[in-house]
């Protein structure tokens, strides 16, 4: 079923000049993407959710017969002006970049496509996953708009929280998951600890969740916060999501260990991480914490969270560096 594919001669008409950024539509591939190619700053960025059809689905990234229809027909004709770059982030889209480099672009793939890297022109993958390669890029954890403008923004948009008491903590929670498992008696826990803090510092509480937390843990954890001073967004029904300014006002940051991602954009800000219980994780996202620990980006939450300096880890711009250096851009 696999064969190489050559690139061909790229058109130079309107689509030929963006640099399309490609996921599969989930929250974190479709950032990680985006983020890296508005941080490569060759605009316009033209961003695009795929979908592949069967058996392509379960190929991918492999190609075979008829590859070029995965994604249906609209996709096959736009080969024909393949983009200058192209960026993607998942499997499905490892397939998408491999056609359309096929057809003249350079492509750029976020994620271990479980395939040799040579297929693409440059592969970016986490350190914990192992990939090693002269085309393969490393970061310390996933890639993300979060930087100091992202965060003056974010300020911008939501300047009520600079009334609220300090310090302010930003809670980040997420959900259980196969590598992170966490029980509603671990979130109570979190909420223990926090109540602790705050009857020694006062300060405030932003709290939020993430779209995997379930909406049982999530009207628990609404009523337990109701009378805390701050401010909690526990989904749409509560507003404008405000994930934004609750980094940018941030005196610290709390997060469950669940979550790479996550974690990568806490870390980007200039306050302290703590993350609960960060035992709990296991295989890479636990080889990815240890990192930061080991680094002294990151402690374990406790009932006291002391102040510490730290720097802040920001992948996407050095990456972006070395991609544009990378392919001459």
């Amino acid at each position: 079923m696999e064969r190489s594919a050559r690139p061909a001669a790229r058109d130079t008409g309107a689509d030929a000049a963006a640099t399309l950024a490609l996921s599969d539509g989930r929250a974190g591939n479709a950032r990680q993407a985006d983020a890296l190619a508005r941080a490569l700053g060759l605009e316009p960025v033209r961003t695009q959710v795929i979908a592949a059809h069967l058996p392509w689905r379960a190929w991918a990234p492999l190609l075979g017969p008829g590859s070029a229809h995965a994604f249906g027909s609209d996709f096959a004709s736009r080969l024909a002006s393949a983009p200058r770059l192209a960026i993607g982030c998942g499997r499905q889209a490892a397939l998408a970049t491999r056609l359309l480099r096929a057809h003249g672009s350079r492509v750029v793939q976020i994620l271990d496509p479980r395939l040799d890297p040579r297929h693409w022109d440059l592969v970016i993958t986490p350190q914990h996953d192992r990939l090693r390669g002269d085309n393969v890029l490393s970061t310390v954890g996933s890639l993300h708009p979060v930087d100091d403008l992202w965060l003056a923004q974010g300020r911008a948009v939501f300047p009520t929280f600079a009334h609220l008491p300090r310090p302010r903590t930003t809670v980040l929670l997420g959900a259980s998951s196969r590598h992170a498992p966490l029980d509603r008696a671990a979130f109570m826990r979190i909420a223990t600890l926090l109540d602790r803090e705050r009857e020694n510092s006062g300060g405030s509480v932003l709290l939020t969740a993430s779209r995997r937390t379930p909406t049982a843990l999530r009207a628990a954890l609404r009523r337990r916060f109701a009378q805390v001073p701050g401010s909690a967004w526990l989904g749409p029904e509560d507003g404008t999501n405000p994930y934004a300014g609750l980094l940018g006002w941030a005196d610290r940051i709390v997060c469950s260990p669940d979550s790479v991602n996550m974690i990568s954009e806490a870390c980007a800000t200039t306050v302290p991480v703590y993350v609960f219980e960060p035992d709990r994780a296991r295989g890479k996202l636990r080889m990815f914490i240890d990192t930061l620990m080991d680094r002294g980006r990151i402690r374990p939450l406790d009932d006291r969270m002391a102040p510490f300096n730290v720097l802040p880890l920001r992948e996407t711009a050095r990456v972006a560096a070395e991609v544009r250096q990378r392919l001459g851009f």
